[in-house]
Protein backbone atom coordinates (compact mmCIF):
# COMPACT_ATOMS: atom_id res chain seq x y z
CA UNK A 1 0.00 0.00 0.00
CA UNK A 2 2.41 2.51 1.10
CA UNK A 3 4.67 1.54 -2.34
CA UNK A 4 1.36 2.41 -4.74
CA UNK A 5 0.97 6.03 -2.46
CA UNK A 6 4.57 7.08 -2.92
CA UNK A 7 3.88 8.31 -6.80
CA UNK A 8 1.09 10.31 -5.64
CA UNK A 9 2.85 12.09 -2.78
CA UNK A 10 5.62 13.10 -4.70
CA UNK A 11 2.94 14.29 -7.92
CA UNK A 12 1.92 16.15 -4.74
CA UNK A 13 5.43 17.35 -3.55
CA UNK A 14 6.23 18.30 -7.30
CA UNK A 15 2.98 20.15 -7.85
CA UNK A 16 3.82 22.11 -4.09
CA UNK A 17 7.05 22.92 -5.04
CA UNK A 18 5.75 24.09 -8.95
CA UNK A 19 2.91 26.01 -7.02
CA UNK A 20 5.64 27.89 -4.30
CA UNK A 21 7.76 28.50 -7.02
CA UNK A 22 4.86 29.97 -9.16
CA UNK A 23 3.91 32.47 -5.93
CA UNK A 24 7.89 33.51 -5.59
CA UNK A 25 7.88 34.33 -9.29
CA UNK A 26 4.36 36.13 -8.96
CA UNK A 27 5.54 38.34 -5.94
CA UNK A 28 8.87 38.71 -7.32
CA UNK A 29 6.97 40.16 -10.34
CA UNK A 30 4.46 42.63 -7.96
CA UNK A 31 7.51 43.42 -5.83
CA UNK A 32 9.24 44.53 -9.29
CA UNK A 33 5.73 46.38 -10.73
CA UNK A 34 5.56 47.98 -7.30
CA UNK A 35 9.28 49.25 -7.20
CA UNK A 36 8.70 50.63 -10.82
CA UNK A 37 5.44 52.41 -10.24
CA UNK A 38 6.95 53.64 -7.02
CA UNK A 39 10.24 54.86 -9.14
CA UNK A 40 7.95 56.16 -11.88
CA UNK A 41 6.01 58.41 -9.11
CA UNK A 42 8.69 59.77 -7.40
CA UNK A 43 10.16 61.08 -11.12
CA UNK A 44 6.58 62.14 -12.34
CA UNK A 45 6.66 64.26 -8.87
CA UNK A 46 10.00 65.85 -9.05
CA UNK A 47 9.45 66.60 -13.01
CA UNK A 48 5.82 68.12 -12.06
CA UNK A 49 7.86 70.08 -8.85
CA UNK A 50 10.46 71.54 -11.47
CA UNK A 51 7.78 72.84 -13.59
CA UNK A 52 5.86 74.17 -10.85
CA UNK A 53 9.08 76.26 -9.65
CA UNK A 54 9.21 76.92 -13.62
CA UNK A 55 6.03 78.56 -14.06
CA UNK A 56 6.33 80.72 -10.68
CA UNK A 57 9.28 82.69 -12.53
CA UNK A 58 6.81 82.47 -15.92
CA UNK A 59 4.34 83.94 -13.60
CA UNK A 60 6.86 86.83 -12.48
CA UNK A 61 7.46 87.18 -15.98
CA UNK A 62 3.98 87.84 -17.09
CA UNK A 63 3.06 89.96 -15.00
CA UNK A 64 5.84 92.53 -15.19
CA UNK A 65 5.33 92.33 -18.84
CA UNK A 66 1.74 93.15 -18.47
CA UNK A 67 2.27 95.87 -15.71
CA UNK A 68 4.95 97.16 -18.66
CA UNK A 69 1.86 97.08 -21.27
CA UNK A 70 -0.27 98.93 -19.29
CA UNK A 71 2.29 101.78 -18.41
CA UNK A 72 2.46 101.65 -22.67
CA UNK A 73 -1.29 102.27 -22.77
CA UNK A 74 -0.93 105.12 -20.21
CA UNK A 75 1.86 107.14 -22.00
CA UNK A 76 0.15 107.27 -25.25
CA UNK A 77 -3.04 108.53 -23.21
CA UNK A 78 -0.39 111.34 -22.20
CA UNK A 79 0.66 111.85 -25.47
CA UNK A 80 -2.86 111.92 -27.05
CA UNK A 81 -3.56 114.83 -24.42
CA UNK A 82 -0.19 116.09 -25.44
CA UNK A 83 -0.70 116.32 -29.27
CA UNK A 84 -4.25 117.28 -28.49
CA UNK A 85 -3.45 120.30 -26.42
CA UNK A 86 -4.86 119.41 -23.32
CA UNK A 87 -2.37 120.11 -19.47
CA UNK A 88 -0.45 117.32 -19.27
CA UNK A 89 2.60 117.49 -16.72
CA UNK A 90 5.28 118.13 -17.73
CA UNK A 91 7.99 116.57 -15.49
CA UNK A 92 6.70 113.06 -16.42
CA UNK A 93 8.32 113.00 -19.73
CA UNK A 94 10.55 111.08 -19.22
CA UNK A 95 8.76 107.80 -17.89
CA UNK A 96 6.13 107.91 -20.81
CA UNK A 97 8.68 108.59 -23.45
CA UNK A 98 10.53 105.23 -22.56
CA UNK A 99 7.11 103.52 -22.44
CA UNK A 100 5.82 104.54 -25.24
CA UNK A 101 6.93 102.32 -28.00
CA UNK A 102 9.24 100.42 -25.44
CA UNK A 103 8.64 96.09 -26.61
CA UNK A 104 9.34 93.31 -24.48
CA UNK A 105 10.50 89.65 -24.63
CA UNK A 106 9.09 86.40 -23.20
CA UNK A 107 10.76 84.52 -20.94
CA UNK A 108 9.62 81.17 -20.44
CA UNK A 109 10.90 78.69 -17.80
CA UNK A 110 10.75 75.46 -20.13
CA UNK A 111 13.51 72.88 -18.55
CA UNK A 112 10.89 71.10 -16.13
CA UNK A 113 8.70 70.43 -19.67
CA UNK A 114 11.76 69.36 -21.81
CA UNK A 115 12.61 67.00 -18.89
CA UNK A 116 9.19 65.78 -19.37
CA UNK A 117 9.36 65.43 -22.94
CA UNK A 118 12.67 63.73 -22.38
CA UNK A 119 10.84 61.04 -20.15
CA UNK A 120 7.64 60.96 -22.29
CA UNK A 121 4.61 63.04 -22.19
CA UNK A 122 2.64 59.33 -20.79
CA UNK A 123 4.98 59.96 -17.41
CA UNK A 124 1.87 62.20 -16.42
CA UNK A 125 -0.74 60.19 -15.70
CA UNK A 126 -3.50 62.43 -15.22
CA UNK A 127 -4.58 62.88 -18.81
CA UNK A 128 -6.34 66.48 -18.20
CA UNK A 129 -3.06 67.75 -16.55
CA UNK A 130 -0.82 66.44 -19.10
CA UNK A 131 -2.98 67.88 -21.98
CA UNK A 132 -2.93 71.38 -19.89
CA UNK A 133 0.56 71.47 -19.45
CA UNK A 134 0.91 70.53 -23.30
CA UNK A 135 -1.42 73.22 -23.95
CA UNK A 136 0.16 76.01 -22.04
CA UNK A 137 3.88 75.46 -23.56
CA UNK A 138 3.30 74.15 -26.93
CA UNK A 139 0.25 76.45 -27.84
CA UNK A 140 0.28 79.68 -25.53
CA UNK A 141 3.78 80.84 -24.82
CA UNK A 142 4.85 80.12 -28.43
CA UNK A 143 1.77 82.37 -28.85
CA UNK A 144 2.49 85.52 -26.73
CA UNK A 145 6.59 84.47 -27.50
CA UNK A 146 5.41 85.27 -31.01
CA UNK A 147 3.28 88.85 -30.01
CA UNK A 148 5.96 89.82 -28.55
CA UNK A 149 8.67 89.41 -30.46
CA UNK A 150 8.02 88.37 -34.09
CA UNK A 151 4.69 90.31 -34.70
CA UNK A 152 5.09 93.42 -36.82
CA UNK A 153 2.35 94.96 -35.76
CA UNK A 154 3.79 94.60 -31.74
CA UNK A 155 7.20 96.37 -33.03
CA UNK A 156 6.15 99.15 -31.70
CA UNK A 157 9.85 100.86 -31.70
CA UNK A 158 10.58 100.45 -35.30
CA UNK A 159 7.40 101.13 -36.54
CA UNK A 160 6.24 104.46 -34.46
CA UNK A 161 9.29 105.86 -32.84
CA UNK A 162 10.77 107.62 -34.86
CA UNK A 163 7.95 109.50 -36.70
CA UNK A 164 6.98 110.51 -32.75
CA UNK A 165 10.35 111.69 -31.94
CA UNK A 166 11.05 113.68 -34.96
CA UNK A 167 7.79 115.46 -33.57
CA UNK A 168 8.11 115.71 -30.12
CA UNK A 169 12.35 115.86 -29.47
CA UNK A 170 12.78 119.83 -30.96
CA UNK A 171 10.49 120.77 -27.65
CA UNK A 172 12.58 118.28 -25.00
CA UNK A 173 14.35 119.48 -22.41
CA UNK A 174 17.48 118.48 -20.71
CA UNK A 175 19.44 119.22 -17.96
CA UNK A 176 22.89 119.75 -17.72
CA UNK A 177 23.58 115.29 -17.24
CA UNK A 178 21.54 114.74 -20.18
CA UNK A 179 18.37 113.83 -18.40
CA UNK A 180 15.25 114.61 -19.77
CA UNK A 181 13.68 116.52 -17.38
CA UNK A 182 10.77 118.42 -19.65
CA UNK A 183 9.27 119.39 -22.63
CA UNK A 184 8.22 123.30 -23.69
CA UNK A 185 4.14 123.38 -25.15
CA UNK A 186 2.60 122.92 -26.97
CA UNK A 187 3.96 121.26 -29.80
CA UNK A 188 4.07 122.92 -33.42
CA UNK A 189 2.54 120.67 -35.42
CA UNK A 190 0.13 120.98 -38.55
CA UNK A 191 -3.42 119.26 -38.38
CA UNK A 192 -1.84 116.87 -40.78
CA UNK A 193 0.75 116.03 -38.18
CA UNK A 194 -1.67 115.26 -35.55
CA UNK A 195 -3.86 113.15 -37.02
CA UNK A 196 -0.86 111.10 -38.13
CA UNK A 197 0.62 110.76 -34.47
CA UNK A 198 -3.26 110.35 -32.87
CA UNK A 199 -3.46 107.07 -35.19
CA UNK A 200 -0.10 106.39 -34.22
CA UNK A 201 -1.19 106.69 -30.28
CA UNK A 202 -4.37 104.51 -31.16
CA UNK A 203 -2.88 101.78 -32.73
CA UNK A 204 -0.19 101.49 -30.60
CA UNK A 205 -3.09 101.23 -27.62
CA UNK A 206 -5.36 98.80 -29.23
CA UNK A 207 -2.60 96.61 -29.90
CA UNK A 208 -1.24 97.23 -26.37
CA UNK A 209 -4.95 96.64 -24.69
CA UNK A 210 -4.67 93.23 -27.89
CA UNK A 211 -1.73 91.33 -26.39
CA UNK A 212 -3.11 92.44 -22.63
CA UNK A 213 -6.37 90.29 -22.93
CA UNK A 214 -3.95 87.08 -24.72
CA UNK A 215 -2.04 87.53 -21.47
CA UNK A 216 -4.88 87.17 -19.28
CA UNK A 217 -5.78 84.15 -21.07
CA UNK A 218 -2.29 82.37 -20.75
CA UNK A 219 -1.97 83.83 -16.94
CA UNK A 220 -5.30 82.12 -16.05
CA UNK A 221 -4.03 78.84 -17.82
CA UNK A 222 -0.97 79.44 -16.02
CA UNK A 223 -2.21 79.64 -12.63
CA UNK A 224 -5.02 76.77 -13.06
CA UNK A 225 -2.28 74.66 -14.08
CA UNK A 226 0.12 75.70 -10.83
CA UNK A 227 -2.72 74.90 -8.52
CA UNK A 228 -3.89 71.28 -10.36
CA UNK A 229 0.16 70.58 -10.00
CA UNK A 230 0.50 71.51 -6.35
CA UNK A 231 -2.89 69.44 -5.60
CA UNK A 232 -1.45 66.52 -7.26
CA UNK A 233 1.63 66.77 -5.45
CA UNK A 234 -0.19 67.34 -1.97
CA UNK A 235 -1.63 63.74 -2.07
CA UNK A 236 1.28 62.33 -3.19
Amino acid sequence: MADNNKPMMYLRYAVGEIVLVVIGILIALQINNWNENRKENNIENKILAEISNGLRQDLIDIKDNMNAHRAGIKACEYFYDMFTNKQVHTDSIDYYYTYLTQGYISIQNKSGYESLKSRGLELIKDDSLRNNIIKLYEQDYPFIMKLEEQDPEGNFHDSYFKEINNQISPNLIFNNYGGMESIQLPLNVTVAEQKKMLSYLWKIKNDRLLILSIYSKVLKNLLQLQSNIERINTKS
